[in-house]
């Protein structure tokens, strides 16, 4: 640990059944280390087994710190443990499954530096496999009719075309996110409403409301092993997934737009959806998009501006 109660970034990751994932983060963030104080702080979300101990014999030389959670908080919860005991002037959010590259951290925070306006910053994110694949560079406007944007760069092969930029974009993205401290006193912690998925685009728009920006920076880059918590085609991410959009929409929109995005989505949305999985013969998740639906409906009328 630094010998100072300040350092300059909180680096925070959560881990859920994960342990060797995390472990490999680990390496890669102790292999691109800067000059920047920085600490680290895991933690373990309700695993099956507890990695902790382990951890902490295996890392006594390395300035990091170990929360454990005896339940499951979700992305959100899991977090927001961490945010109320880092110490940077800015706090990285990275997914376990990411990878760091050289100069990853120092790269962003002379970018967050060099403009006080950006409260949330993400690195280009690069696919881990194939290494050449771009995930994300950017998030189009939300258009909250149908409650869909585009994320820039997706699946394009990287050939160096978005390499050495610094732009706004309307969303980060929640793998790798790093977040002004100031900012986010401001704008509340992330909201937990969600436990999964959506959380850090609704955290953009408090952010926003905070008067603070949301930018990319191209000149930084990580690698990410998607959806290795819950898999691509889990049960449990199709009901959050339909669940949160839903939800995103009635903390988001504006009453008319709510209205014909939520006509959409019980309409074209879910019959598409339906005819997939009926063809795919995955009829778990016609019940999982169904209760997710529902889960709406019976909280139609709560204040969910007011909850985090």
């Amino acid at each position: 640990m630094p010998p100072t109660d300040f350092v300059d970034v909180s680096i925070i990751t959560v881990n859920f059944n994960r342990a060797a994932v995390t472990e490999d983060l680990l390496s890669s963030i102790f292999g691109a280390r800067g000059k920047r104080t920085c600490e680290v702080i895991v933690v373990d979300n309700g695993s099956t087994e507890n990695p902790i101990p382990d951890w902490k014999r295996r890392y006594t030389s390395s300035p990091i710190r170990f929360i454990r959670s005896e339940r499951n908080l979700g992305f959100a919860g899991g977090n927001n443990l961490a945010i109320r005991q880092a110490r940077g002037k800015y706090v990285f959010f990275v997914n376990n499954d990411t990878i760091f590259t050289k100069g990853l951290v120092e790269t962003l925070m002379d970018t967050m530096e060099a403009n006080e306006e950006i409260g949330m910053l993400s690195p280009q994110i690069n696919y881990y496999e194939p290494s050449a694949l771009v995930q994300y560079v950017g998030f189009t406007k939300m258009n909250y009719y149908t409650m869909r944007n585009s994320c820039m760069g997706y699946r394009v092969d990287d050939e160096g075309q978005y390499k050495n930029k610094v732009y706004p974009t309307s969303y980060i993205h929640g793998a790798a996110m790093m977040v002004r401290k100031s900012a986010l006193k401001k704008a509340g912690l992330m909201p937990e409403i969600y436990f999964l998925y959506y959380e850090e685009m609704d955290w953009c728009e408090r952010i926003k409301e905070a008067g603070y920006q949301c930018w990319v920076d191209t000149h930084a880059l990580i690698y990410h092993r998607e959806s290795l918590s819950v898999g691509r085609e889990s049960v449990l991410k199709t009901y959050y997934m339909n669940r949160n959009r839903i939800l995103f929409a009635r903390r988001n929109a504006n009453f008319l737009q709510f209205v014909c995005f939520f006509l959409y989505f019980c309409t074209i949305v879910c019959m598409r959806n339906t005819l997939v999985y009926m063809r795919k013969r995955q009829y778990s998740h016609i019940v999982a998009l169904l209760k997710a639906v529902m889960w709406n409906v019976m909280h139609l009328f709560d204040p969910v501006r007011k909850q985090q």
